[in-house]
């Protein structure tokens, strides 16, 4: 990114996290839609591949090398951010339905705060639990795993979702504390090596043709190029910049725009308990952007 004056630079994380969460929610809007026109499996396997064209031609727009760095590392990334995450997700989809059970795999931040803590050093500290208990609080309500009547094994499938999602956070802050990897590059190697297993995936999967309407055509654009291309630089640019635990909470704002964008787009009545857990998230995010200002106020002061 280009440099900005300090004063706007400390905001452009929170801008980050605003941008990622409007779009991976809507996409959940998506890939409902998306699904009428292809297997899916097919969907996941094409919206990667998309995604990796799309990096790749940002890459070259920007004069950049496709040199990779850390090769072993990048790959791992690749299999578990990309594969093993879209896989879950996708079968999650296929064997619970897009509801409550898909909902499941923002428990991410429950095992990113697990593992954040012995394998990063990083510890939610004093006020800062205040923020947690209420962001996952609200995350419990939207997801009510007390009334769920999905199969546990697709429940299993979300939840393992969450935790390569948890793993691969962790993995790239480790990484980017060792070495010094273009940002843009890496999650173009990521996106790439990651692809690769979808589509043996795809193709080995039973399912129908993909139905190549100009309205599918556009899903996939939108899909490749703002939820996967540019949603996934942003996670590796903001997890640079921020604590994995904090991002990993700030990102709780995907559901709420999820709930938000599908409830409006069906014409669907909003339950009593999504309502709070949409407020308590909301304070949750809220406290987290105080807490951030305030210690960037003390800071300045202190100077």
């Amino acid at each position: 990114m280009p440099a900005f004056p300090p004063s706007l630079a400390r905001y452009l994380p929170a801008l980050a996290l605003i941008v990622l969460s409007c779009t991976w929610g809507y996409t959940w809007v998506l890939l409902k839609q998306g699904l009428v026109y292809a297997s899916p499996f097919a969907l996941a396997a094409q919206r990667c591949v998309g995604g990796a064209v799309a990096l790749v031609v940002a890459v070259k727009l920007m004069g950049k090398s496709m040199r990779l760095v850390a090769p072993g590392e990048t790959a791992v990334l690749g299999l578990v951010q990309i594969t093993g995450f879209v896989a879950l997700q996708t079968w999650a989809l296929v064997e619970g339905g897009p509801g409550k059970t898909a909902v499941l795999i923002f428990t991410m931040p429950i095992w990113t705060l697990l593992l954040a803590w012995p394998l990063l050093g990083e510890r939610v500290r004093g006020k800062q639990w205040l923020a947690a208990a209420s962001t996952l609080g609200g995350l419990l309500l939207i997801i009510e795993p007390w009334n769920m009547h999905s199969s546990l094994f697709s429940k299993m499938l979300g939840i393992g979702a969450a935790v390569c999602w948890a793993v691969s956070t962790v993995l790239l802050k480790r990484l980017r504390r060792r070495e010094p990897v273009d940002l843009l590059v890496l999650t173009t190697w990521q996106m790439i090596i990651g692809s690769v297993p979808l589509v043996l995936l795809a193709e080995l999967a039973p399912g129908r043709s993909t139905d190549w309407s100009s309205h599918y055509i556009a899903i996939i654009i939108f899909l490749s190029v703002a939820s996967v291309a540019l949603c996934w630089w942003l996670w590796v640019w903001i997890l640079d910049r921020v604590p994995a635990w904090e991002a990993s909470l700030s990102v709780l704002g995907t559901p709420v725009v999820a709930i938000l964008s599908s409830r409006l787009a069906l014409g669907e009545a909003f339950k009593a308990s999504e309502v709070a857990g949409i407020l308590l998230i909301g304070g949750g995010l809220a406290l987290l952007s105080l807490f951030g200002w305030m210690s960037s106020h003390r800071a300045v002061q202190t100077r």
